[in-house]
């Protein structure tokens, strides 16, 4: 007997619009992540892409709940010595919001090739307006 590898098909990919707005960050990652990966599919196979597009509009609107406003911190580092920056959720909610979603989703995906491409799926959009209108996404409710 054989293995089964179904053959995804690309024109086929949906597009879906997650509305941020008072929805809690892990788990809207979470619901985004498996869409990204294609988990909901009947397709789903853990080495392929058969996952959808999901944007995500709003985001300076997600919620986090405890201290994690103040004493969650994120790490970046610039290469050079001493180059390394911290910033708590509160900073980066105010200048880069879309970068929050875009972290927590990242974490929750395979950290390979399949991750990266998978990555590039993912669109966030700081407002309510987004320019994939002409892909027709279909709205979906957040996981709150």
């Amino acid at each position: 007997m054989k293995t089964y590898l179904p053959k995804v098909n690309l024109d086929q990919r949906k597009w879906h619009v997650v509305d941020a707005d008072g929805a809690v960050l892990g788990r809207l990652a979470a619901q985004v992540a498996n869409i990204l990966r294609g988990k909901d599919t009947p397709v789903y196979t853990p080495h392929l892409d058969a996952g959808d597009f999901v944007v995500v509009v709003n985001a300076e609107k997600v919620r986090v709940t405890g201290k994690k406003e103040t004493n969650k911190r994120f790490m970046t580092y610039s290469g050079w010595k001493g180059g390394e920056r911290y910033r708590s959720v509160a900073e980066l909610r105010a200048k880069h919001p879309e970068r929050l979603i875009t972290h927590a989703v990242k974490g929750m995906i395979p950290k390979n090739r399949l991750g990266r491409v998978l990555l590039t799926k993912l669109k966030v959009y700081k407002g309510p307006a987004h320019p994939h209108a002409a892909q027709t996404p279909e709205p979906l409710k957040a996981a709150s």
